[in-house]
């Protein structure tokens, strides 16, 4: 029933009085209705209530300010707030199945959301926070319990990683959990939704998602090699569009930084709650559309590949290929990632 929307007095003198509500599906951590009003359907959104509630809707109405700027909109507008009650009122927007190539515009539209922070802004938002040393002696803890030997210089390499990745140049606004199903594919192009963990820093951090296989999402994929290079072809050409600059940092570095947090082979309920690396050897979950085995197999053979020739993680990438090959021995029956979204 369209009475229990959390929408108050100061909304209703705003916006006019809902004269109809459907409750849409959303995260444990939020409600969302499709809303009537006099003028156009809406979508209200509450965050519940919890430990971190308003962080996160502080977060949301933040970010969704600085991606507001866009000339091209890349979020949908948001049309008013009612902070009492964490409430969140945005544009309607339909979606539509996406295409074949989609990753091609959801990259050019996440760099589009990227540059939209300034060094102004910095301090709005949480910084990106990167692996720590919690997130390497785990995966070296893995490497040991599948009896891979590392090789001379590991330990020193993942260290100078995590250092470069704390330190990593940019300012840009991260989504925090871009995945497939916080992107809206509408007529008028891509526009991205659910801002709650949203973070400035280096933008690579999201593009990266594109290889190692959209590691916070359910749905976790592998696209073909041409689409994926016309895809980070598109990102980087519309940053510097945007900004006038290429953009900075190594991509191989984020890859690598993902390939070491855990707590990425788990849904957000689950982390922070477990060393999951640790799991790995004596059993295998299903999240979304791979499993745990199957998301850390790929994105061993993305940064094996993406190192080979990196002067500061030729180690890894050693040892990268060894763990694969170790675990494709182990599991012979672990499947490719699927190539495209359901």
């Amino acid at each position: 029933m369209w009475s229990r929307l959390p929408f108050g007095d100061e909304l209703r003198a705003g916006l006019g009085s809902p004269s109809s509500s459907r409750r849409l599906s959303s995260s444990p951590r939020s409600r969302v209705w499709r809303v009537q009003l006099p003028e156009a359907q809406v979508v209200v959104k509450q965050l519940v209530a919890g430990p971190d509630a308003d962080e996160r809707y502080a977060r949301e109405v933040t970010a969704l300010g600085l991606a507001g700027r866009a000339e091209t909109p890349v979020v949908p507008a948001l049309l008013a707030t009612d902070p009492g009650e964490r409430v969140l009122v945005l544009e309607h927007l339909d979606h539509r199945r996406p295409s074949g190539d989609w990753i091609v515009d959801y990259a050019t539209a996440l760099a589009r959301l990227h540059a939209t922070a300034r060094p102004e802004d910095v301090g709005t938002l949480p910084r990106w926070r990167g692996p720590d040393q919690a997130d390497i002696d785990s995966f070296l803890g893995l490497a040991a319990a599948l009896e891979v030997p590392l090789p001379p210089g590991v330990p020193g390499e993942l260290d100078d990683l995590v250092s470069r990745l704390g330190e990593a140049p940019g300012h840009a606004l991260l989504h925090g959990d871009p995945c497939p199903g916080n992107d809206l594919h509408t007529a008028a192009g891509i526009r991205f939704i659910d801002f709650e963990q949203a973070s400035l820093g280096n933008g690579l951090m999201e593009l990266a998602y594109l290889r190692i296989g959209f590691p916070t999402c359910w749905c976790a994929t592998s696209p073909a090699a041409p689409l994926l290079e016309r895809a980070e072809h598109a990102y980087r050409a519309e940053w510097r569009a945007a900004t006038g600059s290429a953009p900075q940092g190594d991509l191989a570095d984020a890859c690598a930084g993902w390939l070491l947090r855990g707590d990425a082979l788990v849904q957000r309920a689950h982390r922070e709650s477990a060393d999951h690396l640790a799991r790995i050897p004596s059993r295998d979950w299903k999240w979304g559309t791979a499993t745990a085995r199957q998301r850390l197999v790929h994105r061993l053979g993305v940064v094996s590949h993406m190192t080979a020739d990196h002067s500061s993680l030729h180690g890894l990438s050693t040892l990268s290929s060894h763990l694969r090959r170790q675990m494709l021995v182990r599991w012979p029956r672990l499947k490719p990632l699927p190539a495209a979204r359901p």
